[in-house]
């Protein structure tokens, strides 16, 4: 069994985020993570290679910079790495990058595709099953646990919805969207961490990608635009009042209330 986990290269939030002047994300200038949905997904891929001995491929679009999460993929367990980047695909929406990335997968052999439900500097859950759609290929998403049913080429799936989930089947070959509740993604091993800095990762560009025209990819090919980024809006101190007695603070609350209509 072939598997291809998408993973993505993402800001760690925790340490802010920059914009270019065109309200792109400045990537060079962030500290960078695994996406959290991904990073489940690729667990699950390596538990299915722990119970099959499948072949786990994991797959990134990003800038060169972005070896360093399948370097960390590589270390978790992953078998192969492919990096698809060139400056002709930056400041892709996510149809122009599920374009992308479509355009890669057609190299690759596979059974199984797994993406992560989102991204968290994105948050849209479009491009996995953008990815599907392009690939011709059923997805599930929002998936809670999988199970496969190698002989019959068969996914049982738990997904969630609202206060519930659904129990889903799909023949393979099929596109998975991952939630990051679905496991608990395992470390590297010393091991696998001196493997993965020798290990030889794939690089394609533009013309290495399939049945994909130019008019769809990178900023040119993205319908959706940005028209203005910021910063958050920081919220002033507030008015701060010191009362003698409860009843004072009470008709001072009360006051404030009933001039904003709340009461």
């Amino acid at each position: 069994m072939k598997i291809i986990v998408c993973i993505k290269q993402v800001p760690d939030t925790k340490g802010g985020v920059e914009f270019n002047p065109d309200g792109t994300l400045n990537r060079a200038a962030m500290l960078t993570i695994m996406n959290p949905d991904d990073k489940a997904g690729l667990e699950a891929a390596l538990r299915l290679k722990d119970q099959y001995g499948a072949e786990v491929t994991v797959l990134t679009m990003g800038l060169p910079k972005a070896t360093d999460v399948l370097q960390e993929a590589l270390a978790m367990g992953a078998d192969k790495a492919v990096l698809v980047t060139d400056r002709r695909l930056g400041g892709a929406d996510t149809w122009a990058t599920s374009t992308t990335i479509a355009g890669a997968i057609r190299n690759l052999e596979y059974d199984l595709i797994i993406t992560g439900r989102q991204a968290i500097d994105g948050d849209t859950a479009q491009v996995g099953p953008q990815i599907a759609e392009h690939l011709g290929l059923p997805v599930i998403s929002y998936a809670m646990d999988i199970k496969v049913d190698e002989a019959a080429k068969k996914v049982t799936v738990k997904r969630q919805y609202d206060d519930r989930y659904h129990v889903i089947e799909s023949k393979m070959p099929c596109l998975i969207t991952a939630l990051s509740e679905l496991n608990e993604p395992r470390y590297m091993s010393v091991g696998g961490i001196f493997d993965a800095v020798k290990a030889e990762i794939t690089t394609w560009g533009r013309d290495d990608l399939k049945d994909v025209d130019d008019c769809n990819i990178g900023l040119a090919g993205s319908p959706t635009k940005i028209a203005k980024a910021s910063d958050k809006v920081r919220k002033g101190a507030g008015e701060k009042k010191v009362f003698d007695s409860p009843e004072e603070s009470v008709a001072y609350i009360v006051e404030k209330l009933d001039a904003k209509h709340v009461i």
